[in-house]
């Protein structure tokens, strides 16, 4: 196994969807120990409802890679018992929407095990959720619920926004003792980007700078974090120079990066999908109006979050309910030239 930050080896170095990503290090980790497998709805036979899972129950078989009956309380119980035991599972939940009928389990089972007993029992297992919007799911089908349980001490929480860091975070959610929620946007299981061969790990708990600026910073995760930067292209070309910073792991959560890149630029502008209030933006706001990093802003903090609806079915009336690129630029436009 090799440990890469941002600099890939090149030598060994492939071009992989975001799901190809997910599968491949699945396919490591239950390769490496028997005692990984995968299990959920439809992950078996029919590839997973967003085929992620693709063709690895022919190759390990239905005892590792297993189908399970519609029940989200039950599986997550029965992911908890696993892990507890020695096991190692990864459970997806078929839409991350449908995780609230597993929080019991998972909020006061597996995250609480290790703590009650002094730390003498480990939880590790992975819980795998797809989820967000853009593909026309409506309100049941689309949330993202991530900030719920960043809220949760016991859990951690991630949402890579490539292929590479989908590989390299899963892996080594795999080999974590504690229990691991990874967010996994439905828009990026398409998606494609360099991705290392072989076993490497993208560290929880660690940002990415994707871009250094000097003139506001732009915090995002998942999709968010595709989006920002983007917009910081077209805002160069304008003369605004963005500094992005790829959340990657809510919980634990790289403070240290966003204070140190405030200090430089003086502006901070933080882009979540979840509805605004409450979201991981007015955490990481506060955050920085607790800490010395306050006293180097120029300018109020700016929130960018979905919108406080359910979300629609109608497609225009989803986009617009959460954070486009043409919204971050503006945003940002704003907050560089002082109209924040």
């Amino acid at each position: 196994m090799s440990t890469l930050t941002e600099a890939a080896v090149e030598s060994a170095v492939r071009e992989l969807t975001y799901a190809e990503a997910i599968r491949e290090a699945l396919a490591i980790a239950m390769e490496a120990d028997e005692r990984v497998f995968l299990f959920g709805e439809d992950v078996g036979v029919y590839g997973g409802a967003f085929g992620v899972s693709g063709d690895l129950v022919h190759r390990f078989g239905t005892e590792r890679v297993i189908d399970t009956p519609i029940s989200e309380l039950g599986i997550a119980g029965a992911a908890v018992g696993a892990a507890i035991t020695g096991m190692k599972p990864v459970l997806e939940i078929q839409f991350s929407d449908f995780v609230t009928l597993a929080m019991e389990q998972i909020v006061n089972q597996a995250a609480k095990i290790r703590f009650m007993f002094g730390g003498k029992a480990k939880v590790p297992m992975v819980v795998r959720l797809p989820g967000g919007s853009g593909t026309g799911a409506a309100a049941q089908h689309s949330q993202s619920l991530e900030a719920w349980f960043a809220h949760v001490p016991g859990l951690k929480v991630i949402q890579p926004s490539s292929p590479h860091d989908a590989k390299g975070m899963l892996l080594s959610a795999i080999d974590d003792p504690n229990p691991v929620l990874i967010f996994e946007h439905k828009l990026l299981y398409k998606t494609k980007g360099h991705v290392p061969e072989g076993d490497y790990r993208v560290p929880i708990g660690k940002a990415a700078v994707r871009r250094e600026g000097r003139d506001l910073t732009i915090v995002g995760s998942s999709i968010m974090a595709v989006r920002t930067a983007a917009a910081a292209q077209k805002l160069a070309e304008e003369g605004i120079d963005a500094e992005v910073i790829d959340l990657r792991s809510l919980r634990p959560i790289d403070f240290d990066t966003i204070a140190a890149s405030v200090r430089k630029t003086h502006r901070l502008m933080v882009v979540y999908e979840g509805v605004k209030t409450m979201g991981i933006g007015a955490e990481i706001s506060a955050m920085i109006a607790e800490s010395d990093a306050f006293d180097f802003l120029d300018a109020p903090i700016v929130r960018l979050g979905g919108a406080e609806v359910p979300l629609p079915y109608n497609p225009v009336l989803e986009k617009a309910a959460v954070p486009q690129e043409e919204d971050i630029l503006a945003a940002a436009r704003r907050l560089a030239r002082g109209d924040a």
